[in-house]
C-alpha cells in the first residue's frame, strides 16, 4: 500500500486508468471530466441529460439515471476495473416540507441512493490503488433552513462516506468527501465571491494529493476559518444544549452572528 499521498493520487489518476463521473454535464462534474481526460484517463461521463452530454466534448458519454441500479450495474460490468469513481449526480427538487412526497422520494433516490448504488456496484470491481469521491455539501453539515430533503441527503452522504472510509482501511482504496463552497454555474453567471468549477476541482486535487478525507472548499466570500467556526457552532447546539439550528433561531441568531463574524 502506498503511503506517499501525492504518488498514490498520481497512480490513481494516471493515463489509461478508468474514471467514472456521474452528474457529468454541468459544473463540477463537467470540470472534472475535462481535467481527468487531460491527465490521459479514460473518463466515462454519466448523466441523464442526453442533449447536454452531446455538448461535453470530452469523455465517453453514458446516458443513465443513477437512481436505477440495474443501469449502473450494467455499466460496472461493462467497464470492469475502475480506478476512480466520482458520485456527483444531484437534484435540488423537493424544496420545503410542503413539497410533494413524489419530489422528496425522487430527491432521495438520486441524491442519496445514487451514491449508495454507485459505491456498492463499482467498489467490488475497483482497481487498487483506487479512489472514491462522494459529493457532500456544507448544507449537510450546518443544516440551514430552507431545503430539508437536500440537507438530509447530504448529511447521510457524509455519514455513509465516513463509514465507507473506515471500512476500506485494509484495502488500497480510499474514500473522500468533497464539500464545495459557493460555485458558479455554467451559464457564465459568476456571482460575487463564487469560485468557478475549475477552481474548485484544482483545489480538490491539491487536497487529494495531501491525503485529506474532508475536502471542505472555501470560496471568495467564505474562508476556511469561517467554515470551521460555523461547523463548530452547529456542533455546539448539541454540546451546549441550545435549540436546534440556533444560528438561525430568533433567540440565538444575534449571538451566533456576533460569534461567527
Amino acid at each position: 500500500m502506498m503511503h506517499n499521498h501525492m504518488d498514490r493520487m498520481n497512480s490513481v489518476l494516471s493515463a489509461d486508468n478508468v474514471a467514472v463521473v456521474t452528474g457529468a454535464v454541468r459544473g463540477i462534474g463537467r470540470a472534472l471530466v475535462h481535467v481527468l481526460e487531460a491527465r490521459g484517463m479514460r473518463v466515462i461521463a454519466v448523466d441523464i441529460d442526453q442533449e447536454q452530454l452531446a455538448t461535453l466534448g470530452a469523455g465517453e458519454a453514458r446516458v443513465l439515471d443513477v437512481a436505477e441500479p440495474a443501469a449502473l450495474e450494467a455499466l460496472a460490468e461493462e467497464l470492469g476495473e475502475v480506478s476512480l469513481l466520482v458520485n456527483n449526480a444531484v437534484t435540488r427538487i423537493g424544496r420545503g416540507f410542503d413539497a410533494s412526497l413524489e419530489d422528496w422520494r425522487k430527491a432521495v433516490e438520486i441524491n442519496l441512493w445514487g451514491v449508495i448504488h454507485g459505491c456498492r456496484l463499482f467498489l467490488p470491481r475497483m482497481a487498487e490503488p483506487g479512489m472514491i469521491i462522494n459529493l457532500g455539501s456544507k448544507q449537510g453539515i450546518t443544516n440551514p433552513p430552507g431545503h430539508p430533503v437536500y440537507n438530509l441527503c447530504k448529511a447521510a452522504i457524509k455519514s455513509y462516506t465516513e463509514s465507507l472510509s473506515h471500512d476500506l482501511l485494509n484495502r488500497d482504496i480510499t474514500a473522500h468527501l468533497l464539500v464545495p463552497g459557493w460555485t458558479s454555474d455554467d451559464t457564465g453567471a459568476q456571482g460575487r465571491g463564487a469560485w468557478t468549477s475549475e477552481q474548485l476541482v484544482s483545489h480538490a486535487i491539491e487536497r487529494l494529493a495531501a491525503g485529506e478525507f474532508y475536502i471542505v472548499c472555501p470560496d471568495g466570500e467564505v474562508t476556511a476559518d469561517m467554515d470551521r467556526a460555523r461547523i463548530l457552532w452547529g456542533a455546539g447546539d448539541i454540546t451546549e444544549n441550545r435549540p436546534p439550528l440556533s444560528r438561525w433561531h430568533p433567540d440565538w441568531k444575534d449571538r451566533a452572528k456576533e460569534a461567527l463574524e
